[in-house]
Protein backbone atom coordinates (compact mmCIF):
# COMPACT_ATOMS: atom_id res chain seq x y z
CA UNK A 1 0.00 0.00 0.00
CA UNK A 2 1.07 3.29 -1.29
CA UNK A 3 1.75 5.54 1.93
CA UNK A 4 -0.11 8.74 1.89
CA UNK A 5 2.54 11.00 2.24
CA UNK A 6 4.44 9.68 -0.94
CA UNK A 7 1.44 9.30 -2.88
CA UNK A 8 1.40 13.27 -2.36
CA UNK A 9 5.10 14.42 -1.92
CA UNK A 10 5.00 15.75 -5.46
CA UNK A 11 2.00 17.76 -5.36
CA UNK A 12 3.17 19.90 -2.27
CA UNK A 13 5.99 21.25 -4.94
CA UNK A 14 3.48 22.58 -7.52
CA UNK A 15 2.41 25.96 -7.57
CA UNK A 16 -0.95 27.59 -8.94
CA UNK A 17 1.03 29.02 -11.49
CA UNK A 18 2.41 25.83 -12.64
CA UNK A 19 -1.09 24.77 -12.90
CA UNK A 20 -2.07 27.97 -14.97
CA UNK A 21 1.07 28.15 -17.49
CA UNK A 22 0.69 23.90 -18.04
CA UNK A 23 -2.90 24.82 -19.30
CA UNK A 24 -2.20 28.07 -21.18
CA UNK A 25 1.13 25.80 -22.98
CA UNK A 26 -1.37 23.04 -24.20
CA UNK A 27 -4.41 25.60 -25.56
CA UNK A 28 -1.27 27.69 -27.15
CA UNK A 29 0.42 24.32 -28.55
CA UNK A 30 3.36 25.89 -28.66
CA UNK A 31 6.32 26.72 -26.29
CA UNK A 32 6.72 30.28 -28.33
CA UNK A 33 2.95 30.77 -28.58
CA UNK A 34 2.70 29.94 -24.71
CA UNK A 35 5.60 31.75 -23.78
CA UNK A 36 4.11 35.04 -25.69
CA UNK A 37 0.84 34.61 -23.80
CA UNK A 38 2.72 34.79 -20.55
CA UNK A 39 5.50 37.35 -21.25
CA UNK A 40 8.24 35.51 -20.77
CA UNK A 41 11.12 34.14 -22.88
CA UNK A 42 11.22 31.02 -25.32
CA UNK A 43 13.94 29.82 -23.14
CA UNK A 44 12.22 30.27 -19.49
CA UNK A 45 9.59 28.78 -21.05
CA UNK A 46 11.29 25.69 -21.84
CA UNK A 47 13.22 25.82 -18.16
CA UNK A 48 9.65 25.93 -16.44
CA UNK A 49 8.04 22.86 -18.56
CA UNK A 50 11.47 20.84 -17.49
CA UNK A 51 10.91 21.77 -13.93
CA UNK A 52 7.47 21.14 -13.71
CA UNK A 53 8.26 17.36 -15.46
CA UNK A 54 10.77 17.11 -13.10
CA UNK A 55 8.13 17.56 -10.16
CA UNK A 56 6.10 15.31 -11.45
CA UNK A 57 8.93 12.58 -12.59
CA UNK A 58 7.60 11.61 -15.71
CA UNK A 59 7.35 13.99 -19.38
CA UNK A 60 4.08 15.86 -19.94
CA UNK A 61 4.35 16.73 -23.68
CA UNK A 62 5.76 15.90 -26.53
CA UNK A 63 7.68 17.89 -28.27
CA UNK A 64 7.19 18.74 -31.83
CA UNK A 65 5.37 20.90 -34.54
CA UNK A 66 3.01 21.48 -31.80
CA UNK A 67 3.31 20.32 -28.34
CA UNK A 68 1.16 16.90 -27.90
CA UNK A 69 0.10 15.59 -24.13
CA UNK A 70 1.50 12.91 -22.93
CA UNK A 71 -0.93 10.22 -21.02
CA UNK A 72 0.43 12.08 -17.76
CA UNK A 73 0.31 15.00 -19.43
CA UNK A 74 -3.80 14.28 -19.88
CA UNK A 75 -3.62 13.75 -16.00
CA UNK A 76 -2.13 16.95 -15.12
CA UNK A 77 -4.40 18.91 -17.27
CA UNK A 78 -7.55 17.04 -15.35
CA UNK A 79 -5.98 18.06 -11.75
CA UNK A 80 -5.73 21.69 -13.03
CA UNK A 81 -9.00 22.21 -14.39
CA UNK A 82 -10.07 20.93 -11.26
CA UNK A 83 -8.26 22.72 -8.93
CA UNK A 84 -8.42 26.12 -10.73
CA UNK A 85 -11.68 25.42 -11.14
CA UNK A 86 -12.44 25.42 -7.01
CA UNK A 87 -10.23 27.97 -6.57
CA UNK A 88 -12.23 30.69 -9.24
CA UNK A 89 -15.51 29.21 -7.55
CA UNK A 90 -14.06 30.12 -3.99
CA UNK A 91 -13.29 32.82 -4.66
CA UNK A 92 -16.34 34.21 -5.71
CA UNK A 93 -18.26 32.54 -3.12
CA UNK A 94 -15.80 34.87 -0.58
CA UNK A 95 -16.20 37.63 -2.36
CA UNK A 96 -20.01 37.27 -1.88
CA UNK A 97 -19.55 36.90 1.54
CA UNK A 98 -17.40 39.70 2.07
CA UNK A 99 -20.02 42.07 0.88
CA UNK A 100 -22.75 40.31 3.06
CA UNK A 101 -24.03 38.06 0.11
CA UNK A 102 -24.96 34.35 0.49
CA UNK A 103 -22.99 32.60 -2.52
CA UNK A 104 -25.24 29.36 -2.18
CA UNK A 105 -28.79 28.56 -1.50
CA UNK A 106 -29.95 25.13 -0.53
CA UNK A 107 -33.94 24.63 -1.24
CA UNK A 108 -35.80 21.45 -0.13
CA UNK A 109 -39.09 20.84 -1.99
CA UNK A 110 -42.22 18.57 -1.56
CA UNK A 111 -43.89 17.59 -5.28
CA UNK A 112 -46.04 20.37 -4.34
CA UNK A 113 -43.69 23.19 -4.26
CA UNK A 114 -41.41 21.99 -7.82
CA UNK A 115 -45.07 22.15 -9.23
CA UNK A 116 -46.38 25.41 -8.08
CA UNK A 117 -44.08 27.80 -8.81
CA UNK A 118 -40.31 26.94 -7.66
CA UNK A 119 -38.49 26.74 -11.17
CA UNK A 120 -40.44 30.16 -12.18
CA UNK A 121 -39.20 31.87 -8.15
CA UNK A 122 -35.44 30.18 -9.04
CA UNK A 123 -35.58 31.83 -12.87
CA UNK A 124 -36.96 35.01 -11.47
CA UNK A 125 -34.43 35.41 -8.02
CA UNK A 126 -31.45 34.60 -10.39
CA UNK A 127 -32.09 37.96 -12.77
CA UNK A 128 -31.63 39.93 -9.60
CA UNK A 129 -28.23 37.22 -7.91
CA UNK A 130 -26.75 35.85 -11.00
CA UNK A 131 -23.89 35.07 -9.06
CA UNK A 132 -25.92 32.83 -6.11
CA UNK A 133 -26.43 29.16 -6.78
CA UNK A 134 -29.44 27.56 -6.26
CA UNK A 135 -29.23 23.76 -5.07
CA UNK A 136 -32.87 22.21 -5.34
CA UNK A 137 -33.53 18.97 -3.48
CA UNK A 138 -36.62 16.89 -3.32
CA UNK A 139 -37.77 14.24 -0.57
CA UNK A 140 -40.50 13.82 1.99
CA UNK A 141 -41.24 16.80 4.18
CA UNK A 142 -39.38 15.60 7.70
CA UNK A 143 -36.75 14.75 5.74
CA UNK A 144 -36.33 18.21 4.72
CA UNK A 145 -37.11 19.87 7.68
CA UNK A 146 -34.17 17.72 9.11
CA UNK A 147 -31.88 19.61 6.72
CA UNK A 148 -32.92 23.09 8.59
CA UNK A 149 -31.10 22.09 11.56
CA UNK A 150 -28.40 21.16 10.32
CA UNK A 151 -27.54 23.95 8.01
CA UNK A 152 -27.90 21.39 4.89
CA UNK A 153 -30.89 23.33 4.00
CA UNK A 154 -31.51 27.31 3.94
CA UNK A 155 -35.27 26.58 3.39
CA UNK A 156 -37.81 24.16 2.67
CA UNK A 157 -41.16 23.86 0.99
CA UNK A 158 -43.97 21.66 2.24
CA UNK A 159 -47.29 21.55 3.91
CA UNK A 160 -48.05 24.18 6.50
CA UNK A 161 -48.56 21.48 9.58
CA UNK A 162 -47.58 21.62 13.15
CA UNK A 163 -43.71 20.64 11.84
CA UNK A 164 -43.93 24.76 10.50
CA UNK A 165 -44.30 25.41 13.57
CA UNK A 166 -41.44 24.25 15.53
CA UNK A 167 -39.32 26.57 17.66
CA UNK A 168 -37.22 28.52 15.83
CA UNK A 169 -38.44 28.41 12.59
CA UNK A 170 -40.33 30.63 10.32
CA UNK A 171 -42.79 30.35 7.42
CA UNK A 172 -44.78 31.72 4.64
CA UNK A 173 -47.87 30.61 3.43
CA UNK A 174 -47.18 30.00 -0.88
CA UNK A 175 -50.87 28.41 -1.82
CA UNK A 176 -53.64 26.07 -1.10
CA UNK A 177 -53.40 22.97 -2.63
CA UNK A 178 -55.82 19.68 -2.87
CA UNK A 179 -55.55 16.21 -3.76
CA UNK A 180 -55.97 15.13 -7.57
CA UNK A 181 -56.93 11.89 -9.35
CA UNK A 182 -55.20 11.14 -12.22
CA UNK A 183 -54.62 8.98 -15.70
CA UNK A 184 -52.11 8.51 -18.01
CA UNK A 185 -51.18 7.00 -21.02
CA UNK A 186 -51.31 4.27 -20.28
CA UNK A 187 -54.96 3.69 -19.80
CA UNK A 188 -57.79 2.26 -21.49
CA UNK A 189 -59.90 6.09 -20.26
CA UNK A 190 -57.10 8.51 -21.84
CA UNK A 191 -58.84 10.78 -24.80
CA UNK A 192 -62.13 10.41 -23.05
CA UNK A 193 -61.77 11.74 -19.28
CA UNK A 194 -63.54 14.51 -19.34
CA UNK A 195 -66.83 12.18 -18.72
CA UNK A 196 -65.54 10.53 -16.05
CA UNK A 197 -65.75 10.24 -12.41
CA UNK A 198 -64.87 9.06 -8.73
CA UNK A 199 -67.18 6.44 -9.15
CA UNK A 200 -66.23 5.07 -12.59
CA UNK A 201 -62.42 4.27 -11.24
CA UNK A 202 -63.07 2.43 -8.59
CA UNK A 203 -62.22 -0.84 -9.44
CA UNK A 204 -59.17 0.45 -11.47
CA UNK A 205 -56.01 -0.52 -10.50
CA UNK A 206 -54.43 2.42 -8.26
CA UNK A 207 -51.09 3.74 -7.70
CA UNK A 208 -50.63 5.76 -4.47
CA UNK A 209 -48.52 7.45 -2.32
CA UNK A 210 -47.27 5.31 0.78
CA UNK A 211 -49.59 4.82 4.04
CA UNK A 212 -48.59 7.43 6.26
CA UNK A 213 -47.81 10.58 3.85
CA UNK A 214 -49.83 13.56 4.16
CA UNK A 215 -51.52 12.60 0.24
CA UNK A 216 -52.42 9.37 1.65
CA UNK A 217 -53.81 10.10 4.50
CA UNK A 218 -56.11 12.69 3.16
CA UNK A 219 -57.13 9.88 0.50
CA UNK A 220 -58.06 7.75 2.42
CA UNK A 221 -60.22 9.86 4.64
CA UNK A 222 -61.79 10.78 1.21
CA UNK A 223 -62.37 7.11 0.48
CA UNK A 224 -63.95 6.71 3.45
CA UNK A 225 -66.39 9.35 3.72
CA UNK A 226 -67.16 8.15 0.24
CA UNK A 227 -67.80 4.54 1.71
CA UNK A 228 -65.10 3.33 -0.15
CA UNK A 229 -62.44 2.36 2.05
CA UNK A 230 -62.11 -1.15 1.02
CA UNK A 231 -59.92 0.43 -2.11
CA UNK A 232 -56.30 -0.50 -1.79
CA UNK A 233 -53.47 0.14 -4.62
CA UNK A 234 -52.09 -2.31 -6.31
CA UNK A 235 -49.07 0.04 -6.09
CA UNK A 236 -47.24 2.16 -3.85
CA UNK A 237 -44.59 4.28 -4.56
CA UNK A 238 -43.40 7.94 -3.10
CA UNK A 239 -41.21 8.56 -6.45
CA UNK A 240 -42.84 10.75 -8.51
CA UNK A 241 -41.34 9.79 -11.84
CA UNK A 242 -41.95 6.15 -10.93
CA UNK A 243 -45.72 7.07 -10.37
CA UNK A 244 -45.42 9.17 -13.93
CA UNK A 245 -43.82 5.67 -15.29
CA UNK A 246 -46.74 3.35 -14.21
CA UNK A 247 -49.44 6.12 -15.59
CA UNK A 248 -47.74 6.19 -18.63
CA UNK A 249 -47.12 2.15 -18.91
CA UNK A 250 -50.16 0.56 -17.80
CA UNK A 251 -53.44 0.81 -17.16
CA UNK A 252 -53.25 2.80 -13.75
CA UNK A 253 -55.27 5.67 -11.99
CA UNK A 254 -52.80 7.93 -9.43
CA UNK A 255 -53.12 10.09 -6.66
CA UNK A 256 -51.13 13.04 -6.37
CA UNK A 257 -51.43 16.39 -5.33
CA UNK A 258 -53.35 19.15 -7.83
CA UNK A 259 -50.20 21.68 -8.26
CA UNK A 260 -48.28 18.86 -9.83
CA UNK A 261 -51.11 17.24 -11.26
CA UNK A 262 -52.20 20.67 -12.94
CA UNK A 263 -48.41 20.89 -14.10
CA UNK A 264 -48.17 17.51 -15.73
CA UNK A 265 -51.25 17.85 -17.41
CA UNK A 266 -50.10 21.32 -19.08
CA UNK A 267 -47.38 19.11 -20.09
CA UNK A 268 -50.27 16.50 -22.22
CA UNK A 269 -48.54 13.99 -19.95
CA UNK A 270 -51.22 13.34 -17.01
CA UNK A 271 -55.47 13.79 -17.55
CA UNK A 272 -57.21 15.19 -14.00
CA UNK A 273 -60.27 13.12 -13.35
CA UNK A 274 -62.84 15.53 -11.72
CA UNK A 275 -64.59 14.09 -8.82
CA UNK A 276 -67.74 15.83 -6.87
CA UNK A 277 -65.53 16.91 -3.45
CA UNK A 278 -62.42 18.26 -3.11
CA UNK A 279 -60.07 16.64 -1.19
CA UNK A 280 -57.75 18.75 0.44
CA UNK A 281 -53.98 18.45 0.49
CA UNK A 282 -53.02 21.85 2.82
CA UNK A 283 -51.70 25.18 2.55
CA UNK A 284 -47.86 24.83 0.94
CA UNK A 285 -45.57 26.71 2.67
CA UNK A 286 -41.94 27.71 2.85
CA UNK A 287 -40.10 27.10 6.05
CA UNK A 288 -36.80 28.41 7.33
CA UNK A 289 -34.60 28.90 10.30
CA UNK A 290 -34.80 32.14 11.98
CA UNK A 291 -31.47 32.14 13.39
CA UNK A 292 -29.94 31.30 9.99
CA UNK A 293 -31.84 34.14 7.24
CA UNK A 294 -30.29 35.93 5.21
CA UNK A 295 -30.85 39.06 2.97
CA UNK A 296 -30.30 36.78 0.21
CA UNK A 297 -32.90 34.06 1.50
CA UNK A 298 -35.33 36.40 2.41
CA UNK A 299 -35.12 37.65 -1.09
CA UNK A 300 -36.09 34.46 -2.49
CA UNK A 301 -38.69 33.86 -0.06
CA UNK A 302 -40.09 37.18 -1.42
CA UNK A 303 -39.95 35.16 -5.11
CA UNK A 304 -41.08 32.29 -3.91
CA UNK A 305 -44.36 34.17 -2.53
CA UNK A 306 -44.92 36.44 -5.56
CA UNK A 307 -44.70 33.42 -7.94
CA UNK A 308 -47.28 31.40 -6.01
CA UNK A 309 -49.03 33.86 -6.11
CA UNK A 310 -49.02 34.33 -10.01
CA UNK A 311 -50.36 30.55 -10.05
CA UNK A 312 -53.60 31.47 -7.99
CA UNK A 313 -54.51 33.98 -10.33
CA UNK A 314 -57.04 33.23 -12.71
CA UNK A 315 -55.30 33.84 -16.60
CA UNK A 316 -56.03 37.06 -17.78
CA UNK A 317 -58.97 37.28 -20.78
Amino acid sequence: MIDRSQATSWARRLKVRHLESFLVLEEAGTLTEAAARLHMTQSAMSHWLAEMEAVVGTPLVVRGRRVQLTPAGHLLKRLAVGVLGDIARTGREMHAVAEGRVPRLNVGSVWAGIAGGLPEAVSAFQQDHADVLVSIHDGPFDNLLGGLETRALDAVIGVLDARAHRPGLEHRVLFEDRVAIVIGQGSRHWGRSAGLGFADLLHENWVMPPGGTLTRIQMDAFLIAQEASWLVPKAETASLAMMQALLHKGDYVGVCSESMADYMASLGLLQKISIDAGIRFGPITVVWKREHASATLMDFVDCLVAHASARQRPPAP
